[in-house]
């Protein structure tokens, strides 16, 4: 992380006690808290107070479960069981770069439409309101792009393994042993 996005980022440190310590407010926050900076685009990292070590994914794991366990999941546990089976599997980094990728696709698709609707209601945004009645009308068609677009995006990761396998295969090719062959 280059020095100037670290002066710009909020410092939180997290103490044994398991409390939480906004350096910028000088005040002790809570998940509830971190969640609003997050909802905020506020760039912050977490810290443990004693080794400095960096806590900010582990905090956001807890915001995630915290959600998860209240109110409607996003993630089913047939999602979860996907995604813990690509720990430890050659895959991972890609899994989460491919991840990463269409949630960010998501988020720019969102953000078309709420560009686009600007006209619509007196050139305001969409509130979280409006989404909620846009989705019960539109939630079909919605349906519709997303199970396309995600089929799009299955097929290229398909592609994309097909392709990696064969150029190992091809890669491997020049050594005299049979990948079929069992150990003696």
């Amino acid at each position: 992380m280059n020095s100037a996005k670290k002066l710009s980022e909020r410092l939180i440190k997290k103490y044994p006690n398991r409390r939480l310590y906004d350096t910028q407010t000088s005040s002790y926050i809570t998940l509830t808290d971190v969640k609003a900076l997050v909802l905020g685009n506020e760039e912050f990292s977490v810290v443990d107070a004693k080794t400095e070590e960096d806590l900010t994914r582990s905090i956001l794991m807890q915001i995630i479960l915290e959600e998860e366990a209240n109110g409607e999941p996003m993630f089913s546990s047939i999602a979860l069981s996907q995604i813990i089976r690509y720990y430890g599997h050659a895959m991972q980094g890609m899994m989460g770069s491919y991840l990463e990728k269409n949630i960010q696709a998501f988020i720019d698709i969102q953000n078309k439409l709420t560009e686009n609707s600007k006209g619509l209601y007196e050139g305001k945004p969409f509130s979280p309101e409006m989404w909620s009645q846009f989705m019960n009308v539109q939630g079909p068609m919605m349906q519709g792009m997303m199970s396309n677009y995600i089929d799009q995006s299955k097929n290229l990761f398909v592609q994309m393994q097909e392709k990696m396998q064969s150029q190992s295969n091809t890669m491997f090719s020049a050594f005299p042993f049979n990948p079929n062959d069992k150990p003696k």
